[in-house]
C-alpha cells in the first residue's frame, strides 16, 4: 500500500474528516450506562454474559407510539452522549417496548402548539440528532413495527436495519404537508439510489418489512412472531457476530466506508489508507496474525 502522501493536497481535509471519528483504545472504561427507571422515554441497558458488548437503547413512548416529542429527544441525546464515552458499547442497538411499533415519528400533537420559528429550531435539533446516532461503534435498529417519518428517518441513520416482515415503513411527510427533515432526503437516496428514493418520498408510500428487503432498505427481514420482536431477535443475532471481530478494526472499517462515500474515490482511497494505518500498531492486530498462525480463534482486547 502506498503512503498517504500520494494524495498532498487532499491530506489536510482527510485529517479533518478523520478527527471527527478519533480512535480510543476501547480498554478504558468510560461513564458507564445502564438500565433506567421505567419512566424514563429513552432506556438504556448494557447487556452482559456472552452478550457483553451490546447495549441497548429502548424506546419507551407508548401513549405517543414512541414519538418524538421534546422530553424523548433530549433523552435520546443525554444517553448518545454517555454511550459515546463508553469504549466497552461494541454493537448500538435501537429498539422499542411499545408492541407494534419501532418510532411513529413527529410528535404532531407538540408540533401544533409550536411557533413556526419553534419548529425550525426543533427540526433543526432532530436533523443533529440523526447525525449523534452516527455513532463510532455499529448501530442496529430493529423495526419490529411501524417506522414513518422521523422514525425511518432514525432507522436510516442506523449502520444495519433489521424489520419484522409485517412492519410498516416509509417517508409519509408529503401526505402531511411536509418534507422530510431529518435527513431522509439525503439518507434515503444514498440507500437506495436517486430515482427510486424520489419516487418513496414524492409518493409518500409505505412499504412491509419483505417490499423494504427486496428494494435493499433494510439488511433483513423476518417473519413476526407472537411476542412481537422477531426483528430485535435478529437485529441482536446479527450484533452478536459482530462482538468477536476486532473492535478497532471493526470502528475504523466503519469510518472508511461512511467518510469515502462522501468524497471521490481516490479520496476515499486515501481515507482507507490512513484508517488502516490507525490498525497496524494495535495488539488485536498482532492478535490475529498470531491466532491464524496457531490456528485458534483469536482474543481480541480493543487495543
Amino acid at each position: 500500500m502506498g503512503p498517504i502522501r500520494t494524495f498532498p493536497a487532499r491530506a489536510p481535509m482527510l485529517r479533518a474528516l478523520l478527527l471527527l471519528h478519533p480512535w480510543r483504545p476501547l480498554g478504558v472504561r468510560g461513564c458507564t450506562s445502564h438500565g433506567t427507571s421505567g419512566g424514563r422515554e429513552i432506556q438504556v441497558r448494557a447487556l452482559a454474559g456472552p452478550d457483553q458488548g451490546i447495549t441497548e437503547i429502548l424506546m419507551n413512548r407508548p401513549r405517543a407510539r414512541n414519538a418524538l416529542g421534546n422530553v424523548f429527544v433530549s433523552e435520546l441525546q443525554e444517553a448518545l452522549a454517555r454511550l459515546r464515552e463508553d469504549q466497552q458499547v461494541r454493537v448500538l442497538l435501537f429498539r422499542s417496548s411499545v408492541k407494534g411499533v419501532f418510532c411513529a415519528g413527529a410528535d404532531l400533537k407538540e408540533r401544533e402548539q409550536m411557533s413556526a420559528a419553534e419548529v425550525g429550531a426543533f427540526v433543526q435539533r432532530l436533523r443533529g440528532l440523526m447525525s449523534e446516532i452516527a455513532f463510532p461503534a455499529p448501530t442496529i435498529a430493529a423495526m419490529d413495527g411501524f417506522a414513518l417519518g422521523g422514525g425511518l428517518e432514525l432507522a436510516l441513520a442506523c449502520d444495519l436495519r433489521v424489520a419484522a416482515s409485517t412492519a410498516v415503513m416509509g417517508l409519509i411527510e408529503t401526505t402531511r404537508g411536509l418534507l422530510p427533515g431529518a435527513g431522509g432526503t439525503q439518507r434515503l437516496p444514498r440507500c437506495l439510489g436517486v430515482a427510486l428514493a424520489k419516487e418513496l418520498i414524492f409518493t409518500g408510500r409505505r412499504l412491509t418489512g419483505v417490499e423494504a428487503h427486496a428494494l435493499g432498505l433494510v439488511n433483513h427481514a423476518v417473519d413476526q412472531n407472537e411476542e412481537g420482536n422477531a426483528a430485535y431477535h435478529q437485529a441482536r443475532a446479527l450484533a452478536q457476530e459482530i462482538l468477536p471481530q476486532a473492535p478497532i478494526a471493526v470502528r475504523l472499517g466503519k469510518v472508511a466506508i461512511d467518510r469515502g462515500m462522501e468524497v471521490d474515490i481516490a479520496s476515499g482511497m486515501a481515507i482507507e489508507g490512513m484508517c488502516y494505518a490507525q490498525n497496524i500498531p494495535t495488539q488485536d492486530r498482532l492478535e490475529g496474525m498470531a491466532a491464524f498462525r496457531e490456528k485458534r480463534p483469536p482474543k481480541f482486547i480493543g487495543k
